[in-house]
């Protein structure tokens, strides 16, 4: 017997403002909300120039790894399902989707007549290929570590396939918005990306634009622009005068500073990133490794501080590794488990063998302001515990190769993201195996807590794991958890229609020019 599933509401908070108000502590109350229905008189058709701090790091859905670069390709490429702005699971490619009662199977009815952009339309070989891809092991991990459990994927017949689990799995549906690409495309597919989203790839000038199209054939309602194009600025002072000077249209991640510069001709929509913004640590380095060394740094950071200095606290204070918009499984206790407190710190560090402090070096994207301006503010308090940090601002290429992909390095600041709507992909990647581990955290409690959080089919019992996993993390001090930053975006007024969504996307397909 079959439990039909036509969507999965999450009980988040929205990213907007105003519900965000009752998520986060008092200091966040208070804002505006974004007005998502269709005002003034819109227009269709026309051309939007958005603002992006970095390139994308490639243009295959299956291996990007940064959160900017999917914010991209989620308006190129969709999977069996896709979230939308309210954090509901919407059947996409698949037109219909069924869960066995023991979450073993997975079984999809594709929709009838979705396309790619190349005009074929999608068959259950494409999906086939595409899930088999992402479950992978020949290289190590599979692309999707979720698929790890994947014991079969069978074509049942041409518009039906069947994911088939060695192990029981609740959460499996998120993991279906992995990106379906046509069958046997994995080498041309960051060459010439083909998916079914509302918009197509056009063409792209590395380091410099991505170019959409409306994708016209599109199944669902389709996109009011007609172009989108992706600037790439690395110069984050540069932004406010691009959208000044009209190059630009539309920026996202602005700084309270760069905000109050648009006084004229823009609106200023109000939200929060969705990213865990920490100082993360790399565990397995000197003196980092120590785990008195990692509290004593907790101890001496204060992200209230940093939350007025960066945005007049704008933002929400976290204490652990999860988004307090998944309300449910959102730790608050831990918020605040680490009070500022120097002279805890110092006995801390006394006691780690460091009573002198030690010299700290924070790799950060200089591309990214927020996260250089966090830096800054943590190196004048960690002077206050004899800590010296120097701060070495990177490009993004720079940093994802040798920060996140060779872990070389000894602390960063970032904003890490979810890549689905469930707390366990927040959480997973810091079992010890992880590939995407790249804080070098190891805990056996943390591994063996994991494991029963994977295998429960008692969603209590489910959560209560997941609770106990941001303890362990927190109370460990993996990292310095500062807060989900605000999500400042200006947008010319001659477009509306922006949304937030409760990950890290740009939903493009949205936005009209207005008279």
């Amino acid at each position: 017997m079959k439990r039909k599933v036509t969507a999965i509401l999450l009980v988040l908070c929205m990213a907007s403002s105003v519900v965000l108000g009752g998520c986060s502590n008092d200091k966040n109350e208070g804002g505006s909300a974004t007005d998502n229905e269709l005002s003034k008189n819109p227009v269709e058709g026309g051309s939007i120039a958005v603002g992006i701090s970095q390139d994308v790091d490639g243009l295959d859905p299956h291996m990007a790894e940064s959160a900017g670069t999917r914010e991209v390709l989620f308006n190129i490429y969709e999977g069996l399902v896709k979230p939308d702005s309210d954090g509901v699971l919407q059947d996409a490619v698949a037109s219909d989707h069924g869960v066995s009662e023991d979450a073993k199977v997975y079984t999809f009815t594709l929709r009838e007549g979705v396309k790619f952009h190349d005009g074929n339309e999608v068959t259950a070989e494409d999906v086939k290929y595409s899930i088999e891809r992402c479950a992978d092991t020949s290289n190590g991990e599979p692309l999707v570590s979720a698929y790890s459990i994947i014991e079969s994927v069978n074509v049942l017949d041409e518009n039906t396939v069947e994911i088939r689990l060695s192990e029981p799995d609740t959460e499996f549906l998120f993991n279906m918005t992995t990106a379906i690409i046509p069958k046997d495309s994995a080498r041309t597919i960051d060459a010439n990306p083909i998916g079914t989203g509302p918009f197509a790839y056009s063409s792209r000038s590395e380091g410099d634009t991505i170019t959409l199209k409306k994708n016209e054939e599109y199944w669902g309602e389709k996109a009011h622009l007609d172009e989108v194009v992706f600037k790439v600025v690395a110069d984050a002072d540069m932004l406010v005068s691009y959208l000044k000077g009209g190059s630009l249209d539309m920026v996202m991640r602005l700084t309270n500073a760069q905000a109050a510069e648009l006084t004229e001709g823009f609106r200023i929509e109000e939200g929060t990133m969705n990213l865990v913004q920490a100082l993360y640590l790399n565990n397995a380095v000197e003196p980092l490794n120590n785990e008195k060394v990692r509290q004593a740094l907790c101890y001496a950071i204060n992200p209230d501080e940093i939350m007025d200095m960066m945005n007049d606290g704008k933002g929400v204070r976290i204490g652990t590794h999860m988004l307090p918009g998944y309300k449910a499984y959102y730790n608050g206790e831990l918020t605040n488990y680490y009070g500022q407190d120097y002279e805890k710190a110092k006995e801390l560090l006394k006691e780690a063998g460091y009573e002198d402090g030690f010299d700290l070096e924070i790799t950060v994207s200089a591309a990214d302001q927020p996260h250089v301006d966090t830096a800054q503010v943590i190196r004048e308090q960690l002077k206050n515990i004899g800590v010296n940090v120097t701060i070495n601002p990177v490009e993004w290429e720079y940093w994802l190769e040798e920060v996140y992909g060779n872990r070389n390095f000894e602390s960063t600041v970032v904003g890490v993201d979810a890549k689905t709507l469930s707390a366990r992909s927040l959480l997973e990647r810091f079992k010890s195996d992880g590939g995407s581990n790249f804080i070098n955290f190891s805990d056996e409690e943390y591994d063996e807590v994991l494991s029963q959080a994977i295998a429960s089919m008692d969603g209590e019992g489910q959560t209560k794991c997941y609770m106990k996993l941001q303890e362990i993390l927190t109370e460990k001090a993996a990292s310095v958890y500062i807060q989900d930053l605000a999500s400042l975006v200006a947008l010319r007024d001659d477009f509306d229609g922006y949304e937030f969504y409760p990950l890290y996307v740009q939903d493009m397909a949205k936005i009209y020019r207005v008279e």
